[in-house]
């Protein structure tokens, strides 16, 4: 397993594919392998270099207790260290929820190292999260909850993906985030911004679209939070039709 160390902590990542570079960052109580369950890999590694990034606190990468340990840099600065130790100057990158999150931290703190930036279900507005102290069961339902996710109701995979997590680190990560609005106007990158219209994001979804200058927005009908990453059946189109354009327009080593 490919590891690369980022301030003192191992982040795993998996490469798939051949084509320009394409970063993949899960959400929250995910890790790199959900998009192979989704069917992602499947479909995008035929043209798509694809780098999957285990978030710390998941997968196969360190799982700090401290909530210290998980501010927006220290992930932009995991994501930059895999793309060092890959010798990619830049790379398109693609986040669901969380690792939506990540691709706008991307675009505040690394903007040199992408090329497009696909983000799912995510907002850069203030978000404070209810308190669920340290107690892995309080989290978990807080969370769930939070989402709209009834644990009983998931297919047995994702009942699996999701009871695999440890939940001391995601209650660790699991923070409020302040506003990153100032940014938007300065994302001069083209970017691909999609949310289900049944995802309680959807509104501060659609209302940052229009501060930016660069960006394509689709919204899918009927979607909540959850069935916008794992229906990619109706996401790959779209987000495959916007990355077609920005084959061409990202170096792929140094």
């Amino acid at each position: 397993m490919p590891y690369v160390t980022s301030d003192r902590i191992r982040i795993h990542y998996e490469v798939e594919g051949d084509g320009p570079p394409l970063v993949l960052q899960h959400g929250l109580g995910q890790k790199a392998s959900s998009w192979r369950l989704a069917g992602y890999v499947d479909a995008l590694r035929p043209q798509y270099r694809l780098v999957l990034v285990d978030a710390r606190g998941h997968g196969d990468s360190d799982k700090p207790y401290d909530p210290t340990a998980y501010t927006l840099s220290q992930h932009v600065g995991d994501v930059v260290a895999v793309l060092d130790a890959l010798d990619l100057p830049a790379a398109h990158f693609w986040g669901y929820s969380r690792g939506g999150w990540v691709a706008f931290g991307m675009a505040k703190y690394a903007p040199e190292r992408v090329g497009a930036i696909l983000i799912g279900g995510q907002h850069p507005y203030e978000r404070t999260v209810p308190a669920s102290g340290s107690d892995p069961q309080a989290f978990l339902e807080t969370f769930l909850g939070m989402i709209g996710v009834d644990l009983a109701t998931l297919p047995p995979e994702r009942r699996a993906e999701v009871l695999a997590n440890d939940f001391r680190a995601l209650a660790a990560a699991w923070q409020d985030r302040p506003s990153l609005e100032d940014l938007l106007p300065t994302m001069k990158m083209p970017c691909f911004l999609y949310v289900g219209e049944a995802d309680a994001n959807f509104p501060r979804v659609q209302a940052c679209v229009k501060q930016m200058p660069n960006v394509t927005f689709v919204s899918f009908p009927g979607l909540d939070h959850g069935e916008a990453f794992y229906r990619s059946s109706l996401i790959l189109p779209e987000a495959a039709k916007f990355l077609q354009t920005q084959r061409n327009h990202v170096r792929i080593a140094r």
